[in-house]
């Protein structure tokens, strides 16, 4: 993908250039990595600064908990978890936020709150509403894969052709999108890394990530901690690691360098600092001359 400036409202991104860094903020109690740690409005805020510090060139800001066999949540928690966060953040900085949600009310608050971007894991199946508020609003929104939902998705995942069939899906996704207003531009894909695959699929997905470009979108994806990454490590689909053991994150950090050389345009991370050196040194390798 030859580099490009996307443009929107007040904010810009260049894509395809060198690697952009999204940095992660749940505020959540039972998210899978870092539940409970920025429940609090103080802690929150400080991680984001920190983030920003580190040199993240987003934050995805989620309110509800979206590992395996979690529950959701109504729309006014999720709300209420979010959209005072995202005000304070948008005051401090212009760095393009984020709202990782799959239901329009929340879209809606968290933009009018001052984010610029929604990232919806269902795809635009979660909600018949999410779509006409992204056209309306204008902004880029992230479509990922997901075979079922969190409650459900690690029951069994099964896939003829795990490769093919997500970009096919992301394909038909990324179609439907456009014939609800949602301009092609402002669209990117995820092939959604541990929502409803197995250790393998995932594996095999990074691997074949370079056939993601296909499409003709930016792609974004979020291996950061993930159970694949902590089972490979101790090499049995039945001893796990704790998420934010170093082994993890340096763990993660091998699966972000061949993230980039399939073609990642972003790499949604919670360890932004080591991500962005990992992403220096990667873009560099795969941009040097032959």
């Amino acid at each position: 993908m030859k580099p490009y400036t996307l443009s929107w409202g007040n904010h810009s991104l260049v894509l395809g250039g060198r690697t952009l860094i999204m940095g992660v903020l749940n505020i959540t109690p039972d998210s899978f990595s870092d539940g409970g740690k920025f429940e609090k409005f103080t802690d929150a805020i400080a991680h984001a600064r920190q983030m920003i510090a580190d040199g993240a060139d987003l934050i995805d800001i989620g309110g509800e908990s979206t590992r395996p066999f979690s529950d959701p949540i109504p729309a006014a928690e999720e709300i209420n978890r979010t959209a005072p966060i995202i005000r304070e953040i948008v005051r401090e900085t212009d760095i393009p936020i984020s709202i990782d949600t799959t239901k329009a009310a929340v879209a809606e608050a968290a933009l009018t709150a001052g984010a610029c971007i929604i990232n919806d894991i269902s795809a635009l199946r979660g909600d018949p509403k999410m779509a006409p508020l992204a056209a309306d609003a204008g902004v880029p929104i992230i479509l990922m894969h997901m075979q079922g939902t969190p409650k459900i998705m690690q029951q069994s995942p099964s896939y003829q052709d795990v490769t093919g069939e997500v970009i096919n899906f992301l394909q038909s996704a990324s179609g439907i999108a456009e014939k609800q207003g949602i301009s092609s531009s402002k669209i990117f894909v995820d092939p959604g890394i541990g929502f409803g695959k197995t250790a393998a699929h995932n594996l095999t997905l990074i691997k074949n990530l370079f056939r993601f470009r296909s499409l003709g979108l930016p792609v974004v994806i979020g291996t950061s901690r993930k159970a694949f990454i902590r089972k490979t490590i101790t090499g049995h689909p039945e001893k796990d690691l704790p998420p934010d053991m170093p082994a993890v994150i340096t763990g993660t950090q091998a699966t972000i360098a061949a993230a980039i050389l399939g073609g990642a345009n972003i790499v949604r991370v919670h360890d932004v600092a080591e991500a962005v050196i990992t992403a220096r040194i990667t873009d560099a390798i795969k941009n040097a001359h032959d």
